[in-house]
């Protein structure tokens, strides 16, 4: 691309190819020649952006149309309103005409591009001379056109300003002073290359300039001081600390690779650590370090560059190690012997102070002193403790002595540390240090004492008045006996007992009952005064405590209960208000033998028996004597009264309880009115069902031929079949199905069921006549609508029923009921009216259906007779 030179700010001339595509560098035009501040750029052609520098670009592909193209940038100051043109022109540059294949006018060889060069590299604080080069940059362009060289960028038109420039023609890169690395590790520039006119023949270059690190830094501690601590006597290879060193020069190099060794050792004794060189970790040399004899120790530590070489950079710094006490010295008395003097009775008063020598350091676990008395202390009548000021050992006695008992104590008291003894290298086992105290007991004229000081005594619950429960006394201390000894109980105590003035002996006043109010507590303390002949008293505690006695009888809690026909045990509940031993386990018993036989008690838990009838005993009110025994063997007599009743749930019994039981009632008018009512009522019912029957014997000589129209004869009957269905309603077994009758003044009734199959026209002993062949004194039995009155019927059962149930009472092996028990007589077959007999359609499944439509309360006894 060719460009000519032209008057500034007037015309501009570009020679392009005819085909540009979009973002393609046109030119560069010099902005600054013609405004020197211009802060609107804009092109007259959209086609064409103009940048800061003046440099020219295609927005889009274009192709000139036309031999040359023009367009204008304008160039605006806003706050001087200065505005001015820059008239650009497109020429197309010309065609060269291609050469022959075969022309060799000059010689192709391969070059190298100078528009690129490796980063530069500047020693840090170079000493010059300065301006010092450092590299040159040159565009191959230069060998056909006239080009000038710029740079931009840190250090030459940003800070540090003026550190490095660009010399026009040549290309050439120079440095005006020194550099450290440090604060400048390097510098990017941007390097361009413009023609006269403007234009931009090469992509603008960035180039390196990286500051080569000279070691101009000495390394440096982190901490002005370190201060390290470890226990005494630690084991060689022990690690203390650490000390940490930095360099500010380059990384990873030998100006950073630092070296640690001790210069000093203060004490200058025997070294006693270790540093390593290249970490900086101190540790443990010496195998005894002693506190006691060398608390501390100061090291000078120096830190090296380059390796630890004799002409790298060093500093130097301190290190403080102290050692930390272990209780490697045990603490030993000063004394091996001590005496001291003390009053018989005394309590809670010093007597002696002890003191140990500890090296340990003071205030320290290691040399806190811990006492104890190892022997004479039996009876815990003294205590030593640590005084935490001092460290001595304060003797006390908590328990008065006795003059008359021992006259002198001696104790042998033993002293360790609070830390546990840790054995020093090189050292031996020490025994504990003890030492022996000698206590002389000084004689005082004392009071009575009490032996023992607190007397327990028992009293049985509700004791007699009066009652003796024990004997209290004192002794003189100093005679050892209780002549001239007087006792009394002081005022304002629990008033339970007392106490004979001469002889001590303790009885009640009271009877003593756990369940009064200031008792309940069952126990009181009494104090109870000696006094001597000259007046010195001393005194003990009675504490007596009421045992629970056997006073109360086991009572049932509930005595009225009601069975119903599905006899379910009832559960029989007792309550002793004594406590144990005296209350549960209970036992029953029923007194009456009768009862006995009837009932039985079976049982449940320690308070709970179940009640229950040995078998089908009749209905009715049972009034049960039973007694409960406890544990202690006093017994309660106790009523159970159990109605056993017929029924299905208890509340159906005690609704007609209720209803029987009401006491006196009177009638009213309306009631005396349905009664009468009801009466008539009865009897008009009884009448028609009379006058029912004798028209049917009236008119019971029918034609043969109406009966051929309705009726089958079948005057005789040929042997029946053996009937074995239990649903035929049958007659009780009284003597072992467990049935009763209740006798009304004269008359008898008998309430059969769970019989065995047979019917009442079966029963007549043996044979096999019928109530009919009864009515008609034969064995032809007589037609009629009616068939048997109800006088007929009671004629013919009442006195064989009678006599059958007076029989099988007096039979005990069942042989009488086996008469009456006899099976149907064949009464022929292929019937179509079927069997007339009152019950001989239970046994169909077809006739319980009306069972499915009861109410939900006959669901049960529906239930209860279909499992029958």
């Amino acid at each position: 691309v060719l460009s000519l030179c032209c008057e500034a700010c007037k015309k501009v001339i570009f020679h392009v190819p005819s085909e540009l595509e979009a973002d393609t560098l046109v030119g560069r035009v010099d902005l600054k020649e013609c405004l020197q501040s211009a802060e609107f750029i804009s092109s007259s052609d959209e086609n064409f952006k103009v940048l800061e520098d003046g440099s020219v670009y295609t927005t889009s592909a274009l192709s000139l149309s036309a031999e040359k193209k023009t367009f204008t940038i304008l160039l605006k100051d806003i706050q001087e309103q200065v505005q001015k043109k820059i008239h650009v022109s497109l020429v197309e540059k010309e065609k060269k005409t291609p050469k022959s294949r075969h022309a060799r006018d000059t010689v192709l060889k391969r070059t190298k591009r100078r528009w690129g060069p490796i980063p530069s590299v500047m020693i840090e604080n170079s000493l010059g001379p300065f301006p010092l080069q450092i590299q040159q940059v040159q565009s191959d362009t230069a060998q056909n056109y006239t080009i000038y060289y710029s740079a931009s960028g840190p250090g030459i038109d940003q800070d540090p300003k003026g550190l490095f420039y660009i010399e026009r023609e040549t290309g050439n890169i120079f440095a005006t002073r020194a550099v450290d690395r440090e604060q400048y590790p390097s510098f990017q520039i941007i390097c361009f290359a413009t023609t006269p006119d403007g234009y931009s023949p090469e992509v603008p270059l960035v180039h390196t300039i990286r500051i080569e690190d000279d070691n101009d830094n000495a390394p440096y501690f982190t901490q002005d001081l370190f201060e390290f601590c470890v226990p005494e006597n630690s084991r060689p290879g022990v690690v203390v600390g650490k000390v940490i060193a930095e360099d500010r020069d380059e990384p990873y190099t030998l100006h950073t690779t630092l070296k640690y060794r001790i210069v000093s050792q203060t004490p200058p004794i025997t070294p006693a650590f270790s540093l390593h060189g290249d970490t900086g970790v101190i540790s443990v040399l010496l195998p005894q370090l002693d506190r006691e004899l060398v608390p501390s120790y100061t090291l000078l530590v120096e830190v090296r560059d380059m390796a630890g070489q004799p002409f790298g950079l060093c500093t130097t710094g301190t290190v403080v190690i102290k050692l930390e006490d272990t209780n490697d010295n045990a603490p030993s008395f000063k004394q091996l012997q001590y005496e001291t003097r003390v009053e018989e009775n005394r309590v809670s008063v010093e007597i002696l102070r002890v003191s140990v020598v500890d090296l340990d350091e003071p205030g320290s676990p290691g040399s806190g002193a811990v006492y104890e008395i190892i022997r004479g202390n039996d009876d815990q009548a003294f205590e030593i403790t640590t005084d935490k000021n001092t460290n001595e050992g304060i003797l006390c006695v908590v328990k008065g002595l006795d003059y008359e008992t021992a006259k002198q104590r001696v104790l042998v008291i033993g002293v360790n540390n609070e830390a546990p003894y840790l054995l020093a290298p090189h050292s031996q086992q020490l025994s504990q240090s003890t030492c022996s105290v000698t206590v002389h007991v000084l004689d005082l004229d004392e009071g009575p004492v009490f032996k023992p000081c607190l007397l327990r005594l028992d009293v049985k619950e509700c004791e007699d008045i009066g009652t003796a429960i024990g004997r209290y006394v004192a002794e003189d201390p100093e005679t050892g006996n209780s002549e001239g000894i007087r006792y009394r109980i002081p005022p304002g105590q629990c008033n339970w007992i007392n106490i004979d003035d001469k002889s001590g002996e303790v009885r009640t006043v009271r009877v003593l009952d756990r369940d009064i109010g200031e008792m309940r507590r069952g126990q009181c303390n009494i104090t109870v005064l000696a006094i001597d002949r000259n007046g010195k008293t001393g005194t003990g505690t009675i504490q007596v405590c009421i045992v629970p006695g056997n006073k109360n009888f086991p009572r049932i809690t509930q005595t009225d209960y009601i069975m119903c026909r599905d006899r379910k045990p009832i559960c029989l509940t007792a309550q002793d208000g004594d406590e144990a031993p005296y209350s549960a386990p209970f036992v029953y018993r029923i007194t009456d033998r009768n009862l006995a036989s009837m009932w039985k008690l079976t049982p449940h838990d320690d308070n709970s028996w179940y009640l229950s009838p040995k078998g089908d005993i009749p209905y009715g009110v049972y009034e049960i004597p039973v007694s409960v025994i406890d544990n202690g063997g006093k017994i309660g007599e106790n009523t159970v009264r159990v109605n056993l009743c017929d029924c299905v749930t208890p509340s159906e019994c005690d609704v007609r309880g209720r209803q029987l039981s009401g006491g006196n009632v009177t009638l009213g008018l309306w009631a005396i009115l349905a009664m009468i009512l009801g009466s008539l009522l009865l009897l008009l019912i009884l009448i028609t069902i009379c006058g029912c029957c004798g028209a049917g014997v009236m008119h019971r000589q029918v034609t043969d031929d109406c009966a051929n129209h309705n009726l089958i004869i079948s005057n005789t009957e040929a042997p029946g079949e053996e009937v074995m269905d239990h649903n035929i309603i049958p007659l009780q077994n009284t003597c072992d199905q467990g049935g009763y009758g209740v006798k009304t003044g004269e008359q008898q009734t008998f309430e059969m069921v769970k019989g065995r199959g047979h019917t009442l026209e079966s029963i007549k002993g043996g044979g096999h006549q019928t109530l009919g062949s009864v009515k008609e004194g034969g064995g032809q039995p007589m037609m009629d609508t009616c068939r048997y009155s109800y006088s007929e019927w009671h004629n013919f059962t009442h006195p064989r029923l009678g006599e059958k149930v007076h029989l099988c009472r007096q039979d005990e092996e069942q042989k009488h009921s086996e008469d009456y028990l006899l099976s149907y007589n064949y009464e022929g077959k292929g019937s179509l009216a079927g069997s007339v007999g009152c019950c001989s359609d239970q046994h169909e499944e077809e006739a319980l259906d009306f069972l499915d439509q009861l109410e939900p309360k006959f669901r049960t006894l529906a239930e209860t007779c279909i499992k029958r």
